[in-house]
């Protein structure tokens, strides 16, 4: 089929599956040169960041998210993951560890436009390849292929700031830097989240290649530290799922204006076992490489909102994570039927259910859903 996806919710046909085998790698960055002795060090806290048992769990959801998919009749692809975890240099700075499991966190479709963003990641300059195989498959029958153009990451470009006695993090303007994550399509309408994750810059150049077909919105109020699919998903035209605690009707984008909206606060909490993997293993591993100088996404969890993580599989069906009884019931009081999965891992691999999809392909054409 051709690459044809203009919203979040109509009916699913073909899809980008992430990998789970091969993420046993720290993603890391670091300026200094990359000796033999410490690369071996970083591989082998690698194994105990990702322990077999972890990996074999993480595989076995994404199994059964696949069996899903495949039952609703939706044609599954996975990208190549052969390059995980090889290391890398720029003229700038080292690192490695791309990661082929968040398929959403870098790519965008928007209709038959596939846009590679430039992310403020060091160790995913490179993982869209993982991706090219697939794209080039498509290319038979045609699309727009665009990429971001790649940053230099070199100096300060992420600044530290207080707010209300609040530690934030925000990009500079001086390069474009966005993740595709930040965003939420809305056919002619895409809600793009200004956050550690994406300037202005970003914003301004995705309109650019766009055109004037579509309006990029900018949002900063509603949360501010990376991605959007935690905060904001769109179930299907005119309904509008919204994390409670991050958005309140004074904060709520005005493109929702004319839209319903279930403010959602019953969130199940980070597993115990999960919190405890972290604290007594994770922190330990990520001080080790602090003395190492090398930089790590390993010192935090996905928040528990990753549990508002959830797929639509067509404006009737979503896919969400068995764990939250509450959101279920609440789609359910909505007319809506959800699909249970288990997830169990979310929060150490900093990806829910929406995150490791990338919805090449839905029967949608593109309309206006906020006028």
């Amino acid at each position: 089929m051709r690459i044809n996806s203009h919203n979040e919710w109509d009916k699913l046909r073909e899809v980008i599956l992430g990998n789970a085998e091969g993420q046993a790698c720290l993603a890391f960055s670091t300026t200094e040169p990359l000796s033999e002795e410490k690369s071996k060090k970083i591989a082998e806290l690698a194994r105990e960041a990702y322990p077999r048992w972890l990996i074999d769990e993480v595989n076995e959801d994404i199994e059964e998210l696949c069996d899903v998919l495949k039952k609703f009749g939706v044609k599954v692809y996975r990208p190549n993951s052969s390059s995980v975890g090889m290391t890398f240099s720029t003229l700038y700075w080292s690192a490695g560890g791309d990661r082929l499991y968040n398929m959403r966190d870098l790519h965008l479709v928007v209709g038959n436009t596939v846009i590679e963003s430039p992310s403020q990641e060091k160790h995913r300059y490179f993982e869209g390849f993982g991706l090219y195989d697939i794209w080039y498959e498509y290319f038979r029958e045609g699309f727009r292929w665009i990429a971001g153009p790649k940053p230099k990451l070199a100096g300060q470009y992420m600044i530290t700031y207080y707010e209300d006695g609040q530690k934030y993090q925000k990009l500079t303007e001086e390069e474009i830097l966005f993740e595709a994550a930040n965003t939420v399509r809305m056919g002619k309408d895409l809600l793009y989240l200004v956050s550690r994750s994406g300037n202005y810059l970003g914003a301004k150049w995705l309109q650019s290649v766009l055109g004037d077909e579509y309006r990029v919105h900018c949002t900063e109020k509603i949360y501010r530290s990376s991605h959007i699919d935690s905060t904001v998903m769109c179930l299907k035209p005119g309904l509008v799922l919204l994390n409670g605690v991050r958005v309140n009707p004074e904060t709520c984008p005005k493109i929702f204006d004319k839209w319903d909206k279930i403010y959602f606060t019953d969130i199940k909490p980070t597993p115990p076992k999960t919190l405890e993997f972290h604290e007594k293993v994770r922190k330990e591993i990520y001080e080790e490489l602090v003395k190492l100088n090398i930089e790590t996404d390993i010192d935090h969890l996905a928040s528990e909102w990753i549990g508002m993580n959830v797929l639509s599989l067509d404006p009737e069906t979503v896919v969400v994570d068995k764990r939250q009884t509450a959101l279920i019931k609440t789609l359910e009081r909505y007319k809506l039927t959800p699909v249970p999965i288990s997830f169990r891992h979310s929060h150490l691999l900093k990806g829910g259910i929406h995150c490791s999809t990338l919805d090449t392909v839905r029967d949608s054409k593109l309309e206006s859903y906020c006028d």
